[in-house]
């Protein structure tokens, strides 16, 4: 990146003549107007665009627009247009030093173990208790990073009510790491996690802030996935019903109009509980897993009140003994001679995770040794009937924005909403399943589903880390009709 900036300054003094400053620079013949400029910066480690907005003066505003394509290969430069005068060169310049001087890093993440909802070890755990226990500990990993330098805390959540509401984001923050720490509760719902870190990379990217905590959590023990209130809008429900659909009738969707049969699913689950007890057994997650001490008070047979504590470091979901067999005989769950069964669609669960990202200064200052960034992240719509296909849309479209293609990426971490939906995305994406979920998914391991983007990204983190690759796509499939996904880099 120095040999860049170090050729850009090159290209700039010859073009400009050795002008003190971009805001010097007054154009020939234009006397003292003074121009404004709009610029979209896409940065990628090999190639970067700059597209421009140039307005005509002062007193008119009006629009001439002016678009600059610049490929950096090395220290040779390519410019596409010559349309642009200095003030782009220099203006470009400046914003590229910014950018630079600004990137985010993930320097700390953990998870809880998912446990299964409503009968599992956290059902009486509440998820503001369970998001402060694990910022504690990840703040206690990071001992070089005092509490109060923490500028913001991103929390997603798909059911903000109940237990979930009352501004639980900035509930979290205060009581995780003081009365100093502003939070925020974020929602795009199975998105909740990443997009969480997708924000706190963009605001550190853009000098915003210097160090934010971010990712997820949910309980859907205590808060159903459709919320304690369902008020669905008349109008949407008479004319526009695929938006209130169910998630299991858009897997059946799925499944029928990408050819998915039920054997398929059900051997692509099978594989998921085998794959995600392998890895369990094999300890591949006990590194991004904090293990939570649970405390009970119950009354014993005599109604008497005792207590016990118990810790939970292990994900629960993981079926041992199921078989092919077993999960031809489940019947269908949600359509009458459907597809679509308990035993391929993911587990209703509960967990936290959270990442601290920092930014290049504050890491530097501090010590402190990166582990990952996001390198980009992008979101897509699609039709909500068929929302499984969203990764569809999102991969190729992060891959775009940062100059990369499907041969980069080593790991794939693809949330398994339903064994259909998932079918359906490496088959129409061309997926090498070799690299898919190769710990398993969320029908082995459950989808917690405002967490669910944050524990994957630490998840593929620790992945990359044990098997010495460098980049991983997370993504996921969103309700309502869209997909997410994100790039990430693993720094050895």
């Amino acid at each position: 990146m120095r040999s860049i900036l170090n050729t850009l300054k090159h290209r700039y003094n010859k073009v400009c003549g050795g002008c003190s400053s971009p805001e010097s620079y007054i154009p020939p013949n234009r006397g003292s107007d003074n121009y404004r400029v709009k610029i979209k910066l896409v940065v990628d480690a090999t190639s970067f665009k700059i597209n421009a907005y140039l307005y005509a003066d002062q007193r008119s505003f009006s629009p001439q627009r002016a678009t600059e394509n610049m490929e950096v290969h090395g220290e040779k430069i390519l410019w596409g247009s010559q349309f642009c005068s200095v003030v782009l060169c220099g203006l470009s310049l400046l914003f590229i030093k910014i950018y630079l001087m600004q990137e985010a890093y993930i320097v700390a993440g953990y998870r809880t173990a998912v446990t299964k909802s409503k009968k599992g070890g956290f059902r009486f755990t509440r998820p503001d208790d369970l998001a402060i226990d694990v910022i504690k500990g990840l703040l206690a990993s990071v001992p070089q990073l005092d509490a109060k330098r923490v500028d913001d805390v991103i929390v997603g959540n798909a059911v903000p009510e109940a237990e979930q509401g009352l501004q639980v984001g900035r509930i979290i923050a205060a009581r995780a790491l003081g009365h100093q720490a502003p939070g925020v509760t974020i929602n795009r719902y199975c998105a909740s996690g990443l997009e969480a870190i997708a924000m706190a990379t963009a605001k550190i990217r853009t000098g915003m802030a210097e160090c934010i905590v971010a990712g997820g959590v949910e309980s859907m023990s205590m808060v159903p996935t459709a919320g304690w209130k369902t008020v669905p809008a008349y109008s949407i429900a008479q004319d526009e019903p695929d938006y209130y659909l169910s998630m299991g009738l858009t897997a059946e969707a799925v499944s029928k109009e990408y050819n998915v049969s039920r054997e398929d699913q059900d051997m692509f689950s099978y594989n998921s509980h085998m794959k995600a007890m392998h890895a369990i057994e094999q300890g591949h997650f006990k590194a991004g897993i904090l293990p939570i001490t649970v405390e009970e008070v119950f009354l014993d047979e005599k109604s008497k009140k005792q207590k016990r504590s118990f810790v939970i470091d292990t994900d629960e979901g993981v079926r041992k003994e199921t078989t092919p067999d077993a999960l031809a005989k489940l019947k269908p769950a949600f359509a009458l001679g459907g597809t679509v069964t308990a035993g391929n669609s993911s587990q209703t669960s509960d967990g936290a995770a959270f990442v601290v990202v920092m930014s290049e200064r504050m890491v530097k200052e501090l010590g402190l040794k990166p582990i990952g960034r996001l390198i980009n992240s992008a979101v897509a719509g699609v039709n909500p009937r068929i929302m499984g296909i969203g990764p569809v849309e999102a991969v190729p479209k992060v891959l775009k924005q940062a100059g990369m293609s499907l041969a980069d990426i080593d790991l794939f971490e693809l949330n398994e909403a339903f064994a259909s939906q998932a079918l359906a995305v490496i088959r129409t994406l061309d997926l090498d399943p070799a690299k898919v979920n190769i710990n398993g998914g969320a029908i082995a391991l459950g989808h917690p589903l405002g967490c669910t983007g944050c524990k994957l990204t630490v998840q593929i983190l620790n992945d990359m880390k044990r098997l010495q690759k460098k980049y991983g796509i997370v993504t996921a499939c969103v309700g309502g009709g869209q997909g997410i996904a994100g790039i990430i880099e693993y720094i050895p």
